[in-house]
């Protein structure tokens, strides 16, 4: 009996042991892909004019830093042929524009040419109506003890619409996305909300409203969905997301990431 209950004690010793060592997984790394960050913003009461679009590749699993692409040719077309060209900050992959002219309703090309292969994508600039004012909600929550802050926008009945809302605050490291269309609130009064348990006076927020295309709205709700981690820290997307860009030189290899235009009206607000 001494016998098996030292073996017993020895069994879990080791167990005890080996969940301390590290696991190195080996993956397979795909070649890398372009990833091109073009969201072009309008803020409500300036004039648009300074843009950027950033360039990077995906890397590895491991990997800390993400690799930049200099040296591109990076440009945005209207429909009037005016091309407003954007200059790279010498080795840091971001490209500025400084004299942009953002119209809403007007339809834009960009154009991105690096290592020798051209990637193009086609976008109109939608509007967005204004926020018109901030209410704040201390009794949310399951358990009524959460915090939660609205903001009320007037949609256009006009026309069909898709939003894009996000919320910043100080206590969280990511910013928190929502997109949805006026299906069931044409020209009506809606919302954009967010609570959390950890919400107090005094914390600082950052929220916006964009105007987004119905193309983007069911881009974003397919990136959404994938980064819900159903199954776990493990779980991962299904296959990489398509946007809008095209590779006219290879079409196999696309371009992650998507070209957008929006308007955006956009409040900071200190919790009560």
């Amino acid at each position: 009996m001494k016998k098996l209950k030292y073996i017993a004690i020895l069994l879990v010793t080791l167990i005890a042991a080996s969940c301390e060592d590290v696991v190195d997984v080996k993956l397979d790394t795909a070649p890398p892909k372009l990833v091109i960050d073009a969201s072009i913003n309008w803020f409500k009461g300036t004039n648009g004019s300074v843009q950027k679009i950033k360039l990077s590749t995906t890397t590895g699993f491991y990997d800390t830093e993400i690799p930049t692409v200099s040296g591109a040719v990076v440009q945005i077309k209207n429909s009037a042929n005016t091309i407003f060209s954007f200059v790279e900050t010498p080795n840091t992959g971001e490209y500025i524009c400084s004299n942009f002219t953002p119209v809403i309703g007007e339809t834009y090309e960009l154009t991105v040419v690096t290592n020798g292969e051209t990637y193009t994508a086609v976008e109109k600039m939608k509007g967005v109506p204004n926020i018109d004012r901030i209410e704040q909600k201390d009794d949310a929550g399951f358990s009524g003890d959460e915090i939660e802050v609205k903001f009320y926008f007037k949609d256009n009945a006009n026309e069909a619409n898709n939003y894009m809302t996000t919320f910043e605050t100080d206590i969280v490291v990511y910013p928190y996305y929502s997109v949805f269309d006026d299906e069931f609130f044409q020209g009506n009064e809606s919302y954009g909300s967010y609570t959390h348990q950890d919400l107090a006076p005094g914390n600082e927020m950052k929220m916006a409203l964009y105007g987004i295309s119905k193309d983007y709205l069911n881009y974003m709700n397919i990136l959404l969905s994938a980064s819900q981690d159903q199954y776990g820290p493990w779980s991962t997307t299904p296959t990489n997301v398509r946007g809008n860009f095209i590779n006219h030189t290879d079409s196999k290899n696309f371009a992650l990431g998507y070209f957008r235009l929006s308007e955006v009206d956009k409040r900071d607000y200190t919790i009560q």
